[in-house]
């Protein structure tokens, strides 16, 4: 028998499956400037075939194909993967801070960014999946849009709709926040990496924590590629770029929170973490989507200004890229004095919530996490609201919203609304740790900070 004979593709999971993600694989290279649009029907009709191995051969000699493709020569950005790279291709005036003084505000605002992380989240999870006008109508149902308060379980119309309940509604989670991803890398999974392995911890230390602090049901989309494929012996970059049609998803976004928290002041630490970080994942933008969050959260321990984070984050990554050019078309818009909605409307005609890419592309939720932060200015339930309401990610959008307005201005401007439902708890999927206390998450993150 030979190698793929062994295994039954119609019960695999899709996340490990590159065969299943084939015409995901097409639209990406498309979108990294490779010229394939020849290869359009034999995708489509390598993509119409049932799970197999035989299928799964063919995806094999499209992946290979794929490699041997450069970028094309008229392709308009410079987006490259290596950390010297992406430096060399940022602007030349790049942000600096100084470095905070006063530790009773650095704690402040460091459980501030824990507190919303974890109430945008806890906004956003029930809704994940669902289409913008589901979310819309269902909060129309309980009297709640422009969404202003959490959402309660409404069983009839989920099941009219057939959509995913995972009981993470206001009225079912029994006073903790339930387990998500989107707080387990940063609740345990960033810090432990920092707590084991020191500051300098390396891409490979990240992948030995994985394997130790996680199964790998906890990880998802590209996550889930590069944990299976350090299972097979690999190493990062490897991870990141064998057969992962996911590497330009928001996975790595997602986890760049911590790194953002102990390096206040420091964008340029920050995101070099945030690199090290989504190295064995991500590749390009999706690279860049992390060490952005990690940029603007360390400039956001400093300044309150949601225009000087912005920017601070957007030196950090390469001003020729996708990303960049997508976060200023956002602050952009703002500044132009274009309402939320005319942004939306901009929005939509450039990214489709329907096109399995797009909804969980990095660039569409960074765009819409950034004008989460603009359009709702020191409103923190309108910040996390504007976060959740368009769709697409909507867990990870309204947590890493919350996250940095929690950073800006701190706990105490975060109303008691927000937090008393979860009383400041949440459970993970990190062994050993079922449920922690965010003050003592903040407690732990300021012993990594470097006075």
């Amino acid at each position: 028998m030979k190698q793929y004979d062994f295994i039954d593709f119609s019960k695999m999971h899709d996340y490990e499956s590159y065969s299943a993600n084939i015409m995901l694989e097409y639209r990406t290279s498309m979108a990294e400037g490779k010229k394939i649009e020849h290869l359009k029907p034999l995708f489509e009709a390598v993509a119409s075939l049932e799970p197999s191995a035989f299928k799964e051969k063919l995806c094999d000699d499209i992946f290979y194909k794929l490699e041997e493709i450069p970028v094309s020569e008229d392709f308009p950005y410079n987006e490259p993967s290596e950390l010297d790279e992406i430096k060399a291709a940022r602007r030349k005036d790049i942000p600096v801070f100084a470095k905070p003084e006063d530790k009773e505000l650095a704690l402040e605002k460091i459980k501030g960014a824990w507190i919303g992380r974890v109430a945008g989240c806890l906004l956003g999870k029930p809704v994940e999946c669902w289409t913008r006008a589901q979310i819309h109508e269902l909060a129309k149902r309980q009297d709640n849009f422009p969404i202003t308060k959490y959402l309660k379980e409404d069983i009839e119309y989920i099941e009219q709709e057939k959509q995913w309940n995972n009981k993470s509604w206001i009225d079912t989670i029994n006073g903790v926040m339930p387990m998500d991803d989107d707080t387990n890398y940063t609740a345990l999974a960033a810090l432990k990496i920092v707590g084991s392995n020191g500051r300098n911890f390396t891409s490979d230390n990240v992948l030995t924590e994985w394997t130790v602090w996680q199964s790998r049901n906890a990880y998802c989309t590209a996550e889930r590629v590069a944990y299976k494929n350090h299972l097979m012996g690999m190493y990062s970059p490897n991870t990141a770029r064998y057969k992962n049609a996911y590497r330009e998803y928001i996975g790595a976004q997602i986890r760049g929170d911590y790194f953002g928290y102990i390096n206040p002041g420091n964008c340029e630490m920050a995101a070099e973490m945030a690199w090290r970080d989504a190295y064995i994942s991500h590749v390009k933008n999706g690279i860049y989507g992390e060490m952005y969050i990690a940029a603007m959260l360390a400039a956001a321990a400093v300044s309150d200004d949601i225009l000087t984070v912005i920017d601070a984050g957007i030196a950090q990554i390469p001003e020729k890229s996708r990303l960049y050019e997508d976060i200023c078309i956002t602050v952009d818009a703002f500044k132009a004095g274009k309402t939320y909605d005319e942004f939306l409307a901009m929005f939509d005609n450039k990214y489709n919530e329907s096109m399995q890419r797009d909804w969980c592309f990095t660039n569409a939720n960074a765009m819409l996490v950034t004008a989460a932060l603009l359009y709702g200015g020191k409103d923190f339930g309108k910040v996390i609201s504007l976060g959740v309401m368009p769709g697409f990610d909507t867990d990870c959008n309204g947590a890493t919203a919350g996250s940095i307005f929690g950073m800006m201005y701190g706990e105490k401007a975060i109303d008691e609304y927000w937090v008393k439902p979860f009383n400041k708890k949440f459970t993970t999927a990190i062994f050993g740790y079922e449920i922690v206390d965010v003050d003592d998450m903040a407690e732990l993150t300021m012993k990594h900070i470097e006075w």
